[in-house]
Formats: structure tokens, sequence, C-alpha cells
């Protein structure tokens, strides 16, 4: 049977007529085409009119648009093709229309090539959706000024055309036989803008997700090293309490030594005074006499600390007669340093007046109690009637400091002792 399709032996192309062969030729150069029967089809969409050529193409249109349903008119516009020029009409006077210009493979070379008229409003759509003019006019040519749709589905399947931003042209009587194509409406046109809207919208939509995901794994991440970090000083804390629990017990241990040592040596004493032969002196530790050589060396304290410790070791020392006084003194000190600690910005708590009778009973006459104050920051001023702490030295890991070492004074039955 005689072809019913133009095939491009260059690059497979399927056309459906003589002049679509020539167009083809002129965008692409391709010269070999030859008759085949295979028909081109003409499916056309029911719910939009989108004409499509093949079945790959109404796949395609499917999955962008949603659109299943296609009326195949392929038959009706199925007809042989010829290859052979056609002939020029013959007048009845029997002169030819070609008339002088010559013959019809050369005047059809010379014809003159113009832009094609494509819908201006559908042109001027594409032109605010940022599509070139050039593109835009070469959509709307190829889509047969379809719909706006057609034309941007023709962009989207030829954007990688080397040619595809180049103005396309056609003859002049190519330009003059098409016939005017329809345009949207404008609620169509308000439709289609609505669902190009939509579809940046949720565009964005996801790029807000993603950026948010993306923050709360920062967020995660920054938690975890604040956890971390928590962890680590509440480990050193503790290692720090532990090492102050072992001074302590330390230091209870010399102190029940030096009472043992003290009840032997009464106990000597009342046995000579009664004429009694003395005990067989047990062997005696070594470790004792080294402490204390150790502890009469003369050791400065090294921390504040240690020196605060100090203070009250020897306000202790220096009134052991009178248990109630000392422990008196110690509550007063501890006061002035939580009133301090809790209240900072109040200059009634960092000013003390030493004249003042209570004061003085309680700790300005006893030995160590200014010197663990002055140790706090507080100094003498307006020659030496008030003790002033200024905001500026309010250090609270001191004030916390010495809250401890009053503590232990206070609670610990051995402190002191040696």
């Amino acid at each position: 049977m005689a072809g019913v399709s133009l095939q491009c032996g260059d690059c497979g192309a399927l056309l459906k007529s003589v002049e679509e062969a020539q167009e083809h030729a002129e965008l692409t150069k391709h010269t070999n085409f030859s008759e085949s029967t295979e028909p081109i089809l003409n499916l056309v969409c029911t719910t939009c009119g989108k004409p499509c050529r093949s079945k790959t193409e109404s796949d395609l249109h499917t999955k962008r648009t949603g659109h299943s349903e296609f009326q195949d008119k392929t038959a009706e516009s199925l007809k042989p093709i010829s290859l052979e020029a056609p002939k020029p009409k013959i007048d009845d006077d029997g002169d030819d229309q070609m008339g002088e210009a010559g013959d019809g493979s050369s005047s059809g070379q010379q014809e003159e090539m113009v832009v094609p008229e494509v819908d201006q409003n559908l042109l001027t759509e594409l032109e605010a959706m940022g599509f070139p003019k050039a593109r835009a006019t070469r959509a709307l040519h190829y889509s047969g000024n379809a719909s706006l749709e057609a034309a941007v589905n023709w962009v989207v399947e030829h954007e990688s055309d080397p040619d595809v931003d180049e103005m396309p042209l056609v003859p002049v009587s190519s330009k003059k036989a098409e016939p005017p194509k329809p345009s949207l409406t404008p609620e169509e046109i308000k439709m289609k803008q609505q669902e190009l809207r939509e579809r940046a919208r949720k565009k964005k939509e996801e790029e807000e997700k993603q950026k948010e995901r993306e923050r709360e794994k920062e967020r995660i991440r920054i938690g975890k090293e604040l956890l971390e970090a928590k962890r680590i000083e509440e480990e050193n804390e503790r290692k720090r309490l532990i090492a102050l629990r072992k001074a302590e017990k330390e230091e209870e241990r010399r102190a029940r030594e030096k009472i043992r040592q003290k009840l032997e040596e009464d106990k000597a004493e009342r046995r000579r005074k009664l004429g009694l032969p003395p005990e067989d002196p047990a062997p005696k530790p070594s470790e004792p006499v080294v402490e204390e050589k150790k502890s009469s060396l003369p050791v400065r304290p090294a921390t504040k600390a240690e020196q605060m410790r100090e203070c009250l070791r020897t306000l202790k020392q220096s009134h052991k007669d009178d248990e109630a006084k000392v422990k008196t003194a110690f509550n007063t000190l501890l006061t002035f340093a939580k009133n301090v600690a809790t209240n900072p910005n109040e200059e009634k708590f960092r000013k003390i007046r030493l004249s003042n009778p209570a004061i003085q009973e309680r700790v300005g006459k006893l030995k160590g109690g200014v010197e663990f104050l002055e140790l706090l920051g507080f100094e003498k001023i307006e020659g030496g009637e008030f003790l002033y702490l200024p905001s500026d030295k309010v250090d609270m890991a001191v004030l916390h400091s010495a809250g401890t070492e009053l503590n232990s004074a206070i609670n610990n039955p051995f402190f002191g002792v040696l």
C-alpha cells in the first residue's frame, strides 16, 4: 500500500505531510526522507483537547495532567502520501498559473520565510511566566496554539533542543493558510495562574520543611553537647566532694590519734602519782611520728579555702575552753556569708560596724574572726570602724567555699583539736 507517513532517515521522526517534512528539513537540515506505512497517531485528550501523535506522548500527557481518556482519530486523517511534487494547476485558458516566475521548484526555494502567527494572549501569558519570546513563539507554533498547557508541555519536552531559543520561520503561504487558533478564556487563564502559584507554594513549603529538619538536627546536636558538658561538670564536682570528704576523714583520724595520745599521757601521769610502775609501752606506729614532724613544719595555706579553714582552726584553738563562744562565732560568720551570697546587691549585708558591741562580742574580739571576713573580701574603712565588701568584689565561689568550711567546722566534733 502507499505510505501514510514520511520517515526521516537521519533521526527516525515520523511526519504526516510533505509540508511538515519540508519544515523539518529547514529546521534540522535533514534531507533523507522516505515513505512509511506506519501511521502517525491522532489521539485527542477528551478532557483538554490536546492532540498526541504517539502513545509515548499520550502517556507523558497523562503523567503530567492526570488526563487518561483519549479519542483515537487516526483513521479520520489517514491517507496515502506521495513524494511527487504537486503539479501546478491550469486555468480555463490552459495557461500555467505559475506564470513567468519559472518552475515550482525554483519558486519554492525563493519563497520568503516569516515568523508564524501565534495567539497573542497565550504568548503574553508565556512571557509573563518567564519564557523568552522566541521559545514561547516556537512552543505555540508547534503545539498548534491549542492551549497554554500544551505550549508549556512542548517547552518541557524540547528544552534540550539546540534551536529551542531561535525564532521559528515558515513560508508566507503557510502563514496565510494557518487557521486562527482558539485562545484561553479569562477564567482558564486565572485557573492556570492559580495552578502555577500553587505549585510554587508547595515547592516553597517543601524547602521550608527541609530547612526545619536541618535546624532540628542542629538543635539536637547542640543539646547533646550541652548534656555532655553538664555531665563532665557534675563528674568534676563529684570528684571534688570526694576529695573534700577524704580530707575531713583524715583530719578526724589525726584528731582521734591526738586525743588517744593525750589520754595515754594522762594515764601514765596518774600511775606515776600513785607510785605504780609504768606500763610497758606498746610499740607505736611510726606514721604518727612522721605526722607530728610534718605538722610541726610551718606550712602556709595555698588556697582561699585552706586559709579560711586555718582561721577557723585558730579561732577554736584560741578559745577551746569556751565551746559556746566558738559555736556562736562560727554561726555569726556563716550568717554574714549567707546574707551576702543570697543578696549580693543589698549594701546593708555588705557593711558591718565593728564598733557594735554585739559584733565585737561574737567575732571582733576573737582571734581569726576579722581575718576570716577579710578573706571573704571585706575591707576596713573609716579608720577601721566598718568592714565593707564592694559589690564588684563579691565572689560567689569564695562565699560558697566559706559556707562549706563553716558547716564542716560546726558539725565536725574533732575540728580544730590538733
